[in-house]
């Protein structure tokens, strides 16, 4: 009778932490927040802004990376073609944009916003950049000026 008890007691141990260890059932998949998606390494796909007719235009030659670190911090290094080594705007020195900083999204806006600590050209430093952000169904990232006077686009792919 003992042997029985001790048996029985066993089993009910047994099942009971096995049921402990049973998976909670799932309610479906944890949705991502938008920051999560943008965490990593990015390289350039494509870029384009309005040329001189006013068409927008995809410019062909370009390497680029973006990256986005969980603690907060971002990075965008683009190089132009030989054929552009002399341009040189507010983001471009001589064929060449790079920055660095923290950033910050809203994702009920979908904006990031760029506080540049650090830039090829010393105008961004200190500057906060708005940018429009979507992610596409194929998994790209595409970035986009918030201001008005500024029509150019870039999309990004993870590594």
């Amino acid at each position: 009778m003992k042997a029985l008890l001790c048996w029985t007691v066993a089993a009910i141990v047994a099942l009971g932490g096995a049921w402990q260890l049973q998976p909670a059932a799932k309610s479906g998949p944890t949705p991502v927040s938008d920051r999560e998606k943008l965490i990593g390494a990015w390289h350039l796909a494509s870029l384009a802004e309005p040329g001189a007719d006013g068409k927008v235009q995809s410019l062909a030659g370009l390497t680029g990376t973006l990256i986005y670190t969980r603690d907060g911090h971002m990075s965008v290094q683009i190089m132009y073609p030989e054929s552009a080594a002399a341009l040189s705007n507010d983001y471009v020195l001589n064929g060449y944009e790079a920055s660095f900083g923290s950033y910050r999204v809203d994702e009920a806006k979908h904006t990031i916003t760029h506080h540049v600590q650090g830039s090829i050209t010393h105008g961004l430093i200190g500057k906060n950049l708005l940018r429009v952000y979507q992610f596409t169904d194929d998994g790209r990232l595409i970035v986009k000026s918030a201001r008005p006077d500024e029509h150019w686009s870039v999309a990004w792919e993870h590594y």
